[in-house]
């Protein structure tokens, strides 16, 4: 994969080998998989379209390379996982000869997609990347992602008799339902760019129509 002396990778070049180097590192969970990545970055094409001015290149790096590294969610050492993706895609794009100017670029965009990392975003690049990203925790595709997750770990649906947690404290370790508002539901507010936050928000309505709809067929005792 070495390339010629003088010659520079045109955008559809690197998109052939950013999807590769994913594939190689994929652990076959379907929450994360080549899919997640090719979805992120076509919610990322859409905020690029309202930010001309961003880098496309570092945008495109750095979701497909975000989950290079994917631990467990119920992992101690999780909130690392963003900073060592960062630091594997910078070896991996250093060696196939990604423009050594950018990649700091694509390392930050990493680093800051994180939740868990808690990383705020410098750039309009990673901001881009983490709304992205978000976005397709959201919807319809974020809910079969989420009980695929909530399957992983081993958590109930929902609670047996008190799913909205109107009268106990939300358990999303516990529970796969607790999950929507535990953190999906705060997710819009959080967004950095105008472009991402109504995306999300069009997606939460979606989750939140399904919960509303799962806790009427859920039965044991819900009004």
């Amino acid at each position: 994969m070495t390339l010629p002396m003088n010659t520079e990778p045109t955008p559809a070049l690197w998109l052939k080998r950013l999807e590769t180097l994913a594939t190689a590192a994929s652990t076959g969970d379907a929450a994360h998989d080549l899919q997640h990545l090719r979805r992120v970055w076509a919610s990322a094409q859409t905020l690029l379209s309202r930010a001309p001015e961003a880098d496309a290149l570092v945008v495109m790096a750095a979701c497909y390379l975000h989950d290079l590294v994917n631990l467990p969610k119920n992992a101690p050492d999780r909130a690392q996982a963003s900073q060592r993706s960062a630091q594997l895609a910078r070896h991996q794009l250093a060696w196939l000869g990604f423009p050594a100017e950018k990649l700091d670029a694509v390392a930050h965009a990493i680093e800051a997609h994180s939740y868990s990392a808690a990383i705020t975003p410098a750039s309009l690049e990673a901001k881009i990347v983490q709304d992205a990203d978000r976005i397709d925790a959201l919807g319809a595709v974020g809910l079969a992602r989420m009980f695929s997750i909530s399957g992983q770990l081993g958590r109930a649906l929902a609670h047996p008799t008190d799913p909205l947690a109107l009268h106990r404290p939300r358990d999303d370790m516990a529970y796969a339902l607790d999950h929507i508002e535990e953190k999906l539901a705060k997710l819009p507010a959080m967004m950095q760019t105008a472009a991402g936050r109504a995306v999300a928000e069009e997606r939460l309505a979606l989750m939140l129509a399904f919960r509303d709809a799962f806790v009427k067929e859920w039965g044991s005792g819900v009004d």
